[in-house]
């Protein structure tokens, strides 16, 4: 079996998923019963001056079937007391020595603020902190939270005096709601942290009620926006990752989060460039023993890659990640249908004729059989009919041999800037 083992900025942890700050972290309870199901970590939930939380503060969209393909919350952080907290971390971290704890913490901005919980948490024996400067609400409203996360200088003058007292590795979590992250990424590593998470929830609200026109979930017929994640988040949180994980600048390691939901979601993000994953609404989906089969089907895709070590799979996708201006204008791919398994339903037709390039035909056989079948000279290679289409393997896209030398939009710029300055010295 592949070494699972991680080590995140100065932090081993027995493979790489750990659990997210959020409800499932919010007793020594609840960790210890992860720790024993095979959850290498816990993000404990955020610590900070205790709040009041309201009743009724989840809500889910289910799409197609599946329930909670996304997730909304207005929970805010711990609402026990500190020394309460303290006291289950300790004994918490007693009992599974060789599993990682690391405290999320929120204050308000204030050096003294950050001083006094840093060295209050660090005495019961954490191996790390992480800063939460991603929840975007309740706590953004008290100017904490995401309020600090989307001002780069605020989080670069957090982190750095945290980092002033810190004896463990320093962990900025980061919010999505800013239009780019490796800004507030940045920031983080020029105030001296030791590595970022990402991404916190997305600003969101879940929906309305027809009936009663109150927002969902709503409190005494009164709503508020809340934290989006689950499973539709993951496209966004795997680009903020990749997009961090690329920057020359932000050279620390990422713990991802977003949509985790099983191994191959996982995969996908060390790929990406993250050093270990944080979950927490497939737990809340489907209990702690689904890491059960995160490891079991991330052992089996290393063995059957003859990867011995979950850390050798780490960023190697990284160097493919570009921009638009780098891919190849030249490569050439088409659809074809395997009118084998084809089922003639027609979607294939209906999406290209009306929403894409008309090059999928409708004809009959000699029997009088109907059949579809791609005009590839037309076929721009779109991935639409492959993706609208409902049997696995009827519609392939399949890669054409090319004469032509392959070309990017920025190389045929600067030809074309070439061009012109010869015909400029020609005229003069």
């Amino acid at each position: 079996m592949a070494d699972l083992k991680i080590n995140l900025a100065g932090i081993e942890s027995p493979n790489p998923f750990w659990l997210a700050s959020a409800p499932p972290t919010n007793s020594g309870y609840q960790v210890q019963r992860a720790f024993e199901a095979g959850w290498g970590g816990a993000v404990w939930k955020t610590l900070g001056d205790p709040i009041l939380n309201v009743s009724s503060r989840f809500a889910a969209v289910s799409f197609n079937g599946q329930r909670v393909a996304g997730f909304n919350n207005i929970e805010l952080i711990t609402d026990r007391p500190l020394e309460v907290n303290l006291k289950e971390i300790y004994e918490t971290k007693k009992r599974f020595p060789n599993h990682v704890i690391v405290a999320s913490l929120m204050v308000e901005p204030k050096q003294e603020k950050w001083h006094e919980i840093v060295k209050r948490v660090e005495e019961v024996g954490v191996d790390g902190l992480e800063l939460n400067f991603g929840c975007p609400h309740g706590m953004a409203e008290r100017g904490m939270g995401s309020a600090s996360g989307q001002v780069p200088s605020l989080v670069e003058r957090q982190t750095y005096w945290v980092k002033e007292v810190a004896k463990t590795p320093v962990i900025v979590k980061l919010t999505p709601n800013i239009t780019d992250i490796t800004a507030t990424a940045e920031a983080a590593v020029k105030g001296g942290a030791d590595a970022v998470s990402m991404i916190n929830t997305i600003n969101s609200l879940m929906g309305v009620d027809l009936d009663t026109w109150n927002t969902i979930p709503h409190v005494a017929g009164k709503g508020a926006h809340g934290g989006y994640c689950g499973p539709a988040v993951k496209p966004i949180a795997l680009n903020m990752v990749a997009e961090c994980a690329r920057h020359p600048r932000i050279n620390v390691p990422i713990s991802g989060i977003g949509g985790i939901s099983n191994w191959q979601d996982a995969a996908e993000f060390l790929l990406m460039g993250a050093t270990g994953v944080q979950v927490c609404t497939a737990a809340m989906h489907h209990g702690f023993r689904i890491v059960e089969d995160m490891i079991d089907g991330l052992n089996n895709y290393l063995d059957s890659k003859g990867i011995a070590s979950v850390r050798d799979i780490i960023g190697k996708s990284v160097p493919r990640y570009s921009d638009w201006g780098d891919l190849d204008l030249n490569y050439k791919i088409v659809a074809r249908i395997n009118t084998e398994t084809c089922i003639n339903c027609n979607k294939c037709h209906i999406a290209c004729e009306d929403t894409s390039h008309q090059c999928i035909d409708m004809l009959r056989d000699t029997s009088g059989k109907g059949f579809l079948r791609v005009r590839e000279e037309d076929c721009v290679g779109c991935n639409l009919c492959s993706i609208v289409c409902p049997v696995d393997g009827a519609i392939s896209m399949v890669e054409l041999p090319s004469e032509i030398a392959p070309m990017t939009w920025n190389e045929r710029q600067a030809a074309l800037g070439a061009l012109s300055d010869c015909e400029t010295n020609i005229v003069k």
